[in-house]
């Protein structure tokens, strides 16, 4: 039987905190969330490895819970204040929705696998987190009835800069998500300021391709 009250306490010192995340209030919500929860029955056991962990049915478009150090240092990088209002993009099962949850004001945490979302909605109830909840819809438009937003993180890597969801932050919000994939891709803040929108790199970084944000393939002649 797994003690998942030290495997998450191993998680957050071994996987989390070597990562330069130093956080209080990010690092408290790590240990409160249980992570297992979020995960498949016969994978709880690898909830807290140092990986994603696919939750999508065998058969379905690969969906994960993004590596815990990849999290948690989008989530530094984000810089989430209390107030904030978050938009949490292909949340999956609601893991990181649930983290978000203790970290922001709002958390609207966006999922268009309708199992998935299913899975999320009661995870959530269970854990009590009222300032949360789950939109299914499509990823790439995000959901502007609910925003705009303070804060907007994409649970999973993208290959197009998603100009549907910077639309959708408030002035000086800011974006969180993983560019490109390979060895080249980074973990980017996106920023808008007066209408602008700016990004800068923050670190090197690896993710699952979320649905809709792949590279548009080249004309070849």
């Amino acid at each position: 039987m797994t003690d998942f009250a030290a495997a998450r306490r191993m998680m957050v010192d071994g996987q989390i905190r070597t990562a330069d995340v130093t956080d209080r209030s990010l690092l408290a919500a790590f240990l409160d969330v249980p992570r297992e929860r979020f995960c498949p029955a016969d994978k709880a056991s690898l909830a807290y490895i140092d990986l994603d962990v696919r939750v999508s049915e065998p058969g379905q478009p690969a969906r994960c819970l993004l590596k815990p150090m990849v999290l948690g240092k989008l989530l530094q990088a984000i810089a989430l204040t209390e107030s904030d209002h978050v938009l949490d993009v292909g949340c999956a099962t609601g893991y990181s929705t649930a983290v978000l949850s203790r970290l922001a004001a709002v958390v609207v945490g966006l999922e268009e696998d309708e199992n998935l979302a299913r899975q999320a909605r009661q995870a959530l109830a269970e854990l009590g987190c009222a300032n949360a909840k789950i939109v299914a819809a499509p990823l790439t438009r995000g959901f502007a009835e609910g925003g705009p937003y303070d804060a907007i993180v994409l649970q999973g890597s993208v290959e197009v800069v998603p100009e549907a969801l910077l639309a959708q932050l408030k002035d000086g919000g800011r974006l969180a998500c993983v560019l490109g994939r390979g060895p080249g891709a980074k973990a980017m803040i996106y920023r808008s300021i007066g209408g602008e929108i700016s990004g800068r790199p923050v670190f090197d970084a690896a993710a699952a391709l979320l649905p809709g944000f792949s590279k548009p393939p080249a004309f070849v002649f």
